[in-house]
């Protein structure tokens, strides 16, 4: 698979993803209006977007400038095991 390089489908994917999780968002406040739930979803949201900053920005800037990850699978991985898989030694 290639590289997306065109940057009008760029911005498109991009806002797909607003859109979904929009729409997911709204769906479960609607299943379930409560501040609770409304305070817990954004918590959740606040946290995975903290720790997939950690995974690339602060691992790949300030850890281990060395490695580049293509994916959370790629993170994980050098997470467990300390270095990259296509890595070789």
């Amino acid at each position: 698979m290639t590289n997306l390089t065109n940057r009008k489908v760029i911005w498109f994917k991009g806002g797909l993803f607003v859109a979904l999780g929009l729409l997911a968002s709204s769906l479960l406040l609607a299943r379930t209006p409560e501040l609770t739930s409304a305070l817990l979803l954004g918590i959740t949201v606040w946290a995975f977007c903290r720790a997939y900053y950690f995974a690339f920005y602060v691992i790949e800037g300030y850890v281990d400038p060395t490695f580049r990850f293509t994916g959370l699978v790629d993170f994980a991985h050098y997470a467990v095991f300390g270095k990259s898989p296509d890595r070789r030694d």
